[in-house]
Parts: C-alpha cells; sequence; structure tokens
C-alpha cells in the first residue's frame, strides 16, 4: 500500500518531477527510495542469505511483463486468487505513472488506487507473467473503483483480499481517509466490489460496508480463504503491528454481513462482530492459503520489526503457531504484504511481496 514517507519520483528525462506521499515500512528509509521511476526496480533482485530467494521481479521498467506499456512504473501489493476457471488475477494498490497529477493528495504523479492483470501461469519457477490487463480507453492500466484522492475524504481505494464465489470476482478494499504515522493509517470503511465479466468491470457493493468503529473496525483490512463451503475472511484494523480476526459465512452468502460467524476464542457466534477474539497479533497486510505439502493452513505477513514471517494451524481460525521468519528485515527492511501464490508447487512456496524502496514487487521462493 501507499505508506507513510516520502516517494520521490521523476519521469523520463526531460518530463516533469513527481512527487509521491505514501509510506514506508517501519523501519524503512524514505531517503533511500529511488527518485527515477523508471528506474524502480532496476537495481536486479535483491540478494538474500536466508531460506528465502528473490526470483523474479514481477512489476516496474525491469519485469519481462514490460508494466510501463501500461503507465505502470512503480505500484505495490500484487494479491493473487484462482479466478475459478484456471485463470490467476492480481490486484496491485497505490500504482504510479506519468499524466495529470493528484494535487489536492499532495502528489504530482498519475496516480491510481486499485488495478487488475491476469495470468495463466501455474509453475512459477521462471517467473509470473501477464496475459492481459484491465486498461482504459488510451490502453493504460485503470482503476476497478475509482476514488476522489482527497484527504479526509477518500484518498485512495486499496484492494486488500482477492477471491472468487459462486462464479463471481470479489475484492475487499479498505477505503483511506489518512495516511498518518509510519505503518499506521485511517479508513472510514472496508468493503466489497463484484465482477461478473473477470475483473473487467466492478460494482461497488456498498451493503457490504464495515464502517471502522465497534468491531467493524477490526475487519478494515482483510485476507480471504475457502474451505468447507464456508469463505473464511482474516481481519486487521487499518495499519500494521495489530491483532488478526476471523469471521466465516457460506460462500452463497458472502455479500450478507448478516450471515456471517465471528470466531470468540471457543467457538462461532452469527451476526456478532463483537464477539470476535484475536487469533494472533502483530499482523500487517496478511494473506492465508491452506499449503498441501505441509497439510497445514499457513499464514504470511509481516511482524512488528518488518521481516516477512509465516504462521501455521490445523484449522483456519487456528491455534496459529508462533511466528518464522521468512525475510529477515536486516536483509530487506522495506518489504511488506507478502501474498501467497495461489497454486500449489510442493516444497517451494510462492509469495509475491513490495520492495518499498523499489516501489515494485518482486516474487519470493521459500522451501519449506
Amino acid at each position: 500500500m501507499n505508506k507513510t514517507g516520502s516517494i520521490l519520483l521523476a519521469a523520463l528525462a526531460g518530463a516533469t518531477a513527481l512527487l509521491v506521499s505514501g509510506a514506508t515500512p517501519a523501519v524503512a528509509n524514505p531517503n533511500a527510495i529511488n527518485p527515477i521511476p523508471v528506474l524502480n526496480g532496476t537495481h536486479g533482485l535483491p540478494a538474500l542469505h536466508g531460506r528465502t530467494q528473490a526470483v523474479f521481479q514481477v512489476t516496474g521498467m525491469a519485469s519481462p511483463n514490460n508494466t510501463q506499456n501500461y503507465n505502470v512504473l512503480g505500484t505495490d501489493l500484487g494479491i493473487m486468487w484462482d479466478n475459478g476457471r484456471g485463470e490467476m488475477l492480481t490486484a496491485f494498490g497505490d500504482t504510479a505513472g506519468i499524466g495529470f497529477p493528484n494535487l489536492l493528495a499532495g502528489s504530482t504523479w498519475a496516480w491510481r488506487s486499485n488495478i487488475l492483470v491476469r495470468s495463466h501461469t501455474k509453475d512459477p519457477a521462471s517467473g509470473i507473467f501477464f496475459d492481459s490487463v484491465v486498461r482504459d480507453v488510451i490502453g493504460q492500466a485503470r482503476d476497478l473503483i475509482p476514488s476522489p484522492k482527497i484527504p479526509f475524504l477518500e484518498i485512495s481505494r486499496i484492494p486488500t483480499a482477492g477471491i472468487s464465489a459462486n462464479g463471481v470476482q470479489y475484492l475487499s478494499l479498505m477505503s483511506v481517509k489518512t495516511w498518518d504515522a509510519p505503518g499506521e493509517w485511517t479508513t472510514s470503511y472496508s468493503g466489497l466490489a463484484a465482477s461478473a465479466d473477470n475483473g473487467e468491470t466492478w460494482a461497488d457493493l456498498a451493503h457490504t460496508r464495515r464502517p471502522d468503529e465497534g468491531g467493524n473496525s477490526n475487519f478494515q483490512m482483510n485476507a480471504f480463504l475457502k474451505d468447507g463451503g464456508f469463505v473464511y475472511e482474516y481481519g486487521t484494523r487499518s495499519g500494521r503491528n495489530n491483532d488478526a480476526f476471523i469471521a466465516r459465512v457460506p460462500e452463497a452468502e458472502i455479500e450478507n454481513l448478516g450471515a456471517y460467524e465471528y470466531w470468540d476464542g471457543s467457538g462461532w457466534k452469527l451476526n456478532d462482530v463483537n464477539a470476535a477474539a484475536p487469533i494472533m497479533g502483530g499482523v500487517g497486510e496478511l494473506s492465508v492459503m491452506y499449503n498441501e505439502y505441509l497439510g497445514q493452513f499457513i499464514s504470511l505477513t509481516t511482524d512488528p520489526f518488518n521481516s516477512v514471517v509465516m504462521r501455521r494451524a490445523p484449522s483456519p481460525a487456528g491455534p496459529w503457531s508462533a511466528p518464522e521468519v521468512l525475510i529477515d528485515a536486516r536483509e530487506l527492511p522495506t518489504a511488506y504484504a507478502p501474498s501467497i501464490f495461489p497454486y500449489q508447487t510442493g516444497r517451494d512456496l510462492y509469495f509475491m511481496t513490495t520492495i518499498h524502496t523499489q516501489y515494485n514487487v518482486v516474487l519470493m521462493r521459500t522451501r519449506l
């Protein structure tokens, strides 16, 4: 997500300098961000010496996907899910490009909040390659759900989770009101958007909105999981280093907030969001999936030190294990928002993560 701090970008030679107001992970140095957008992500993949390796530049000028061809010079997140027909959809968040500035948001670059690409990559060992992108009339990747980019009204509408249910594609998005201290931001609400045409057009489902108040505050940022006929919704407050909570709903009722059940620590409570109890702590952006190799559910997130960590559990609600470090913050202090590749790859666990100093997304591989 576009986080605290300042990202300086500049356009191609001779173009106007671009200033991005964003936010960094808690321990990142905003002054280390590359000031030239066409060079973001061109420094090569980071050399990691732990259990995880960087294997492919997913976005940016150095990516084989050539995302500059649809005016994506910098972006983050990379939330992946299967569309129910063997095609992978990926939603990215705040996206930098050249064009009309968003001056009210303090930015002089062309800023979109939620874009989507499609891919048929099943084996990511050599990378993830995009087949198509949702474009506007001039060919650039366009906002799926536009936002006014006005602070204290809605500065951005950012995707946090995606899933296919009942033949329809769903995104959970948070409406960001303000960027606050490092690792913190304020939302007005979260809610679903739906697409019946494989992500080409989207409807904003106002009846699914959770205002940032009461128990609904614990579901401002989300992750989705399907298991046993249910859609599980993991939630946290806006920002990082928070507790995580869990709800579930029959897949056919995903748009009906009254049909959600909330885990209170010992059982499921119907339609009582205030009953939800924490299932893990110290959580940032979250991704959850069942892993066949381990025979367990796994979650990826960043911890309070900004290391990328994995937890394991025998069931969607837990109990969740202590975190295992996959990428140590001392090696890569600006990584955030790890998102699990949705197809099983045996002992190799693949995930995307954003490197904020490049403001682009990289594919990682961990040997389980």
